[in-house]
C-alpha cells in the first residue's frame, strides 16, 4: 500500500520531540491549541449525543484513534475523560516520548510506531479518529484522508483540524508565527502543503463522512490565547459523521485500496 509520509517532516519532528511536554518550549502553542480542542471535541461529542460518561469521565466507552499523536498531550487529554485511547506516530522518538510520560498517571493509553494504513490490513475501526494537525503533514493528505475515513466505525466520527491555504494564513500562520515572531520552528508548515475547507470537505463526502459540526480558531498575538471564531480563514476544525450504510461502499469505491 501507498506510504503517505513525508520523511523531511518526520525528520523535522524527531529533532524537536524531546520537547513535547515543555509548556513552554517550540511546541507551546499546542499545548494552547490542545486546552480549545479538547473541550471542543468534548463539547460536540455531548451535543451529538455520541457519548454518555460521568461529568468526570464524560468520554467513558468510546474507543479513540488519535493519528499522528506525537507526545501524546491530545491522547492523554482524551484518556483523563475515560476514552480508551490508542495513539499513533510514525516517529519512534515520539512514542517513547508518549509512553514515558503515560506511565505516570493514572489512565492507559495505547501508543504504537505504525501508519494509518496498516490499521486498514486489520479491519480495525474507532467510535472516533482524531486527525488534527496532521494533514497539512503527510506526503498525499487525500490518500491519508481515505485511510483516514475508513477507521471510522460507520455512525463514528471523525474531527480534523488543519490550517487554511489563504494568503492571510499564510501571512500569520508562517510568516509571522515562524519568522518574525519565532513562534514555531522554520519549515513546520508549508504553504502548499495547506488544505482549504471545501477541498477537505468534498474528500470526506467521498469517503460517506458529512460534517455536522466545524470552527475557526483565531490567537490573540498580544496574550497568546486561543479562542473559537466563526471565520476558518486561518485555522479551522471539522468533525463529521461516517454514514451508517458505508462500510462496504467505501471499501468499493476507494480506487486507493
Amino acid at each position: 500500500m501507498q506510504t503517505t509520509i513525508d520523511h523531511s517532516q518526520t525528520e523535522h519532528f524527531a529533532r524537536l520531540a524531546d520537547n513535547w511536554w515543555n509548556a513552554n518550549g517550540p511546541f507551546w502553542p499546542l499545548h494552547r491549541l490542545n486546552q480549545l480542542r479538547i473541550k471542543w471535541i468534548t463539547e460536540q461529542l455531548r451535543i451529538h449525543r455520541l457519548s454518555g460518561g460521568t461529568t468526570a469521565r464524560p468520554l467513558t466507552g468510546l474507543t479513540v484513534l488519535d493519528l499522528g499523536c506525537g507526545g501524546g498531550l491530545l491522547s492523554e487529554a482524551m484518556a483523563s475523560r475515560g476514552a480508551k485511547v490508542t495513539g499513533m506516530d510514525p516517529v519512534v522518538r515520539n512514542i517513547d516520548i508518549a509512553r514515558a510520560h503515560v506511565a505516570e498517571k493514572p489512565f492507559q493509553v495505547t501508543y504504537e510506531c505504525r501508519l494509518a494504513s496498516d490499521y486498514l490490513k486489520e479491519s480495525t475501526q474507532f467510535d472516533v479518529v482524531l486527525n488534527m494537525e496532521v494533514i497539512e503533514h503527510v506526503s498525499d493528505w487525500r490518500l491519508f484522508m481515505s485511510h483516514a475515513c475508513q477507521l471510522v466505525r460507520p455512525g463514528g466520527v471523525h474531527f480534523v483540524a488543519t490550517i487554511n491555504r489563504t494568503p492571510l494564513a499564510w501571512l500569520v500562520a508562517i510568516v509571522g508565527a515562524e519568522y518574525a515572531l519565532r513562534w514555531m520552528p522554520r519549515g513546520t508548515h508549508h504553504y502548499d502543503k495547506l488544505v482549504m475547507p471545501d477541498e477537505l470537505e468534498h474528500t470526506l463526502t467521498l469517503h460517506h463522512s458529512n460534517v455536522i459540526a466545524r470552527t475557526g480558531v483565531q490567537m490573540n498575538p498580544l496574550t497568546r490565547n486561543l479562542r473559537l471564531v466563526g471565520s476558518e480563514s486561518i485555522n479551522y476544525m471539522l468533525m463529521a459523521q461516517r454514514n451508517l450504510s458505508s462500510r462496504s461502499a467505501c471499501q468499493r469505491s476507494d480506487p486507493t485500496l
